[in-house]
């Protein structure tokens, strides 16, 4: 039997009927990745596996630094084939990993290949793969039609110009193709020099210019609205934890006029001011009818060599342990007691962190917004089967799994689509083992029921995709 066969991770009779009969056919929602719109619009045809599998993949970039891979084949100027081989040789090594599951994973759904790959099959699966990849339904496009996505959300920052979603957006394409908004860099005013130059970059998109601070809270709402107009209904911000350092408006001013005069910015004050943003945000949010997104935790950048010579987003975040309680708490209630809580998803990476989250969602529901403040799923390290296990246990024991937004990618591959049947057969699995243990009822229909929202019909009507919603089109 191949390894990747249908009944893959489904250990009993209900798991198998759930997938097969339920999850296997749904569309996918994938609200959040940072799959590049230009990518999309432009129908990018890749031209061998190298580039369409491990092109930005930092999962696979760990795994074959930790084989002993020299830099060369990984980020460097080695041959896609010369890179290809060297991420074969370390296949084999990843067993227990979840990359071993992903990959095979991976193989199967996109060109049909059952071998397992080591360095003895990558002749042949390099061969087979590059002439999948000639066909139509390998392009960009094509393969988000063949795996039936339906959104994707990208990551964007307020100063974009979203043009490529424009343009995608009167292809005729099935999928919507929409923007997520991030104002990260907004919170990073204690590096002056960086944040001067954006600030102008900000004012350049909104068409005017920032000379204080209410100049930026106008340029931000200006682009905010564009944003909505171009259908986005999500915001994002990547954060090691809340910011709750709550300051006066003329404190937040001085401090935006020190920035703009480049002197330094103290840690206080730059507390003080990411706090006003993300507050800020959080009110925009909250007018739209958004869902805004904090995912929490990581450390990232550990490596100073290797930030200085390969930059970021290439492998060399962590965990962080940061404490999170107070400071969400504090964040959370102060939108809530001005009225201006938006729809919310928070995401932990450390799992320490499970019932911290698990337990404060339920602390800022409104009795009117069925499931308002979402457990996100499994995040970056915690994308993989036990963590997966571990985020649906600690909802279901502390919240209502059945109103969960379910699964992304959280992604730049195009051949990360199927974490979305990783994550369903994961779930339907361990259904199933409730079923057979005796702690759910032996009730298709009732199952049927929780799989259908949990993997696709809460997704698709809780972020507004389809319906118009308060403040917006």
């Amino acid at each position: 039997m191949a390894f990747i066969h249908e009944d893959f991770l489904l250990q009993s009779a209900m798991a198998r009927r759930l997938y097969h009969e339920v999850a296997e056919t749904l569309p996918i929602i994938d609200y959040h990745c940072h799959t590049p719109p230009q990518e999309v619009a432009e129908d990018r045809r890749f031209a061998d596996l190298t580039a369409i599998w491990l092109e930005g993949d930092h999962y696979k970039w760990r795994a074959m630094r930790s084989n002993g891979i020299d830099e060369r084949f990984i980020t460097g100027d080695a041959t896609p084939y010369e890179k290809f081989l060297a991420f074969a040789e370390t296949v084999p090594h990843t067993l227990r990993n979840p990359l071993f599951h992903w990959c095979h994973l991976e193989l199967k759904r996109y060109f049909d290949i059952d071998e397992l790959l080591a360095p003895e099959s990558a002749p042949r699966i390099w061969a087979r793969a590059n002439a999948r990849l000639q066909d139509r339904d390998r392009s960009a496009q094509g393969i988000l039609r063949d795996l039936r996505v339906e959104v994707v959300c990208t990551t964007d920052d307020p100063a974009d110009d979203l043009w490529h979603h424009r343009a995608f957006a009167t292809s005729g394409h099935p999928t919507r193709l929409l923007p997520a908004f991030r104002p990260d860099a907004l919170l990073k005013i204690d590096q002056t020099a960086h944040f001067n130059a954006y600030v102008d970059r900000l004012g350049t998109a909104a068409e005017m210019e920032i000379g204080n601070y209410a100049d930026l809270e106008s340029a931000l709402e200006k682009r905010h609205a564009y944003f909505h107009e171009q259908g986005c209904r999500l915001s994002d911000h990547g954060l090691s934890h809340a910011w709750a350092q709550f300051g006066t408006r003329q404190q937040v001013a001085d401090i935006f006029g020190k920035a703009r005069t480049s002197q330094a910015v103290s840690a206080k004050e730059h507390a003080i001011f990411a706090t006003e943003i993300m507050l800020l945000s959080g009110r925009l949010d909250a007018a739209k009818g958004w869902t805004k997104q904090l995912h929490l935790g990581a450390l990232r950048n550990n490596n100073s060599k290797r930030l200085r010579t390969l930059g970021p987003d290439t492998g060399f975040d962590s965990i962080g342990d940061w404490p999170q309680a107070e400071s969400l708490s504090r964040y959370l209630d102060r939108l809530d007691a001005d009225d201006a809580l938006p729809q919310m998803i928070l995401y932990n990476l450390n799992p320490s962190d499970n019932y911290v989250m698990g337990t404060m969602i339920g602390n800022f529901m409104d009795g009117r917004t069925p499931g308002k403040i979402q457990f996100g799923s499994g995040w970056w390290f915690l994308d993989q089967k036990e963590a997966m296990e571990w985020q649906i246990n600690a909802l279901s024991n502390l919240g209502l799994l059945s109103r969960f937004v379910g699964m992304l990618t959280d992604s730049r591959s195009f051949m990360s689509y199927p974490r979305h049947e990783y994550f369903r057969r994961v779930f339907c699995n361990l259904l199933g083992k409730d079923v057979e243990e005796g702690s759910l009822p032996d009730d298709f229909d009732l199952l049927a029921g929780l799989v259908r929202r949990v993997c696709y019909e809460n997704a698709r009507g809780h972020f507004g995709f389809y319906e118009k919603r308060k403040g917006g089109a």
